[in-house]
């Protein structure tokens, strides 16, 4: 393990193809998994071969700097070569610059892959080791355990006071649009095993990214960025209803959500956030003319999916640092909306709204906006958090509900 700042290690990376088929989710260490899986697909990591910590407004470019210079000490034999294998680090970025939580980039002692039918096992070592780990064998699910979060830092009538008293600078023009978000938390049983709840995410909301990363967990619905073989890929949400009570209801709500003039709006600036960022690094850019509305079991969504061609040798984490904080989860104008988010919140989102997932070698890999999601800490306290985008003419008691359908996943997933 190493810290940012220290010596570049050199790793030895072997990956070959698994000669069965192997549970992600089983094979994880239940009191630090890390994982990367959408309906059953992706890969997960059991132990730690190298740990980074970045932090500060430069965290983003100085780990993509640190994760080039570890590569390049690598000594890595890829047998398979495909998506997700060779070496491979994990990482999760908070979303603030000035964040008291680091970010971090994580390279697991063995990786567990399953991507379109091919399985395949992943393992890392410091060259000064003379093996690697042995395969870890699947465990049982610890006991379950149900805990009850309740109201964080920010109250139900505080966050309703912060969207009364958003709306109206953006009523008097400070700006167009900021998200807001409130917190809750509880505490978790000592052994807790957290494979649970990433199953039940799993199991629940199979299109949506269910990741886990140092603490940090969840099941996040957005694509940030995901770059492989000279292509990039976004998807945009903004705009967002709950599901209907029935079939004929929830057809209404969508068609609501697509005619609505301030979702679409808002819809409207967090694409183009996300085309400026990416301007310098793509050509060919397209988009879906309109939105489309993207179904979750609990909320419809706005939707626009973003594909271009890379010009540069940047990263996927390059784009990551480019397209961070987009107009979806911060606002527009950006510094103005950040700059309210701090004044407005009474917490530090640490990685909530940041960014997690992964990277390879080649600097491809995977990134989603870190939604739906909650963080450990050290004394086994979970803090879950949700926020909706406050644009002029949004309802307090509205956005209020609204934080608390997309806190459902965490709610339903610990209690």
């Amino acid at each position: 393990m190493t810290s940012s700042g220290q010596p570049t290690p050199q790793l030895r990376v072997q990956t070959v193809l698994a000669s069965s088929t192997l549970s992600l989710l089983a094979h994880l260490d239940p009191s630090d998994p890390q994982l990367w899986m959408r309906e059953g697909h992706g890969i997960a990591g059991i132990g730690t071969a190298v740990r980074l910590e970045f932090s500060g407004a430069s965290r983003f470019h100085d780990a993509a700097d640190a994760w080039r210079r570890l590569v390049a000490n690598a000594v890595i034999d890829n047998q398979v070569n495909t998506l997700g294998t060779g070496l491979i680090a994990f990482g999760a970025f908070t979303f603030a610059d000035h964040s008291a939580q680091t970010s971090v980039l994580r390279v697991p002692r063995t990786i567990i892959g399953f991507v379109d039918g091919t399985s395949w096992v992943t393992r890392i070592r410091l060259a000064s080791e003379t093996d690697f780990d042995p395969l870890p064998t699947a465990t049982a699910y610890g006991p379950e355990f149900r805990v009850n979060l309740r109201t964080g830092s920010m109250t139900p009538d505080g966050f309703k006071a912060a969207v009364a008293d958003a709306t109206s600078r953006i009523d008097r023009g400070d700006l167009s649009k900021v998200v807001l978000a409130r917190d809750v938390v509880a505490k978790l049983p000592a052994g807790a095993d957290l494979r649970r709840p990433l199953c039940d995410l799993a199991r629940g909301y199979p299109s949506c990214w269910t990741f886990a990363v140092d603490g940090f967990f969840g099941a996040s619905p957005e694509t940030l960025i995901r770059s492989l073989d000279g292509t990039a890929n976004a998807r945009v949400l903004a705009g967002t209803m709950p599901r209907g009570r029935d079939g004929q209801s929830d057809e209404v709500t969508s068609i609501a959500l697509a005619t609505s003039r301030k979702n679409l709006e808002e819809h409207e600036f967090a694409v183009r956030s996300v085309q400026e960022a990416l301007t310098p690094y793509v050509t060919d850019v397209v988009a879906s003319e309109m939105p489309f509305t993207l179904k979750l079991p609990n909320l419809w969504h706005l939707a626009t999916d973003i594909e271009a061609t890379l010009t540069s040798a940047a990263t996927s984490l390059d784009l990551v640092a480019a397209l961070h904080p987009t107009a979806a989860i911060a606002g527009t104008p950006t510094p103005d909306a950040v700059a309210l988010i701090a004044e407005l919140e009474p917490f530090d989102r640490g990685r909530y709204a940041g960014a997690v997932g992964w990277l390879d070698a080649s600097g491809d890999g995977q990134w989603a906006v870190a939604l739906r999601c909650a963080q450990i800490d050290s004394n086994n306290v979970v803090t879950a958090y949700a926020g909706g985008g406050i644009v002029s003419g949004s309802d307090p008691q509205t956005e209020y509900e609204e934080t608390n359908i997309k806190l459902q996943p965490i709610i339903d997933a610990l209690g």
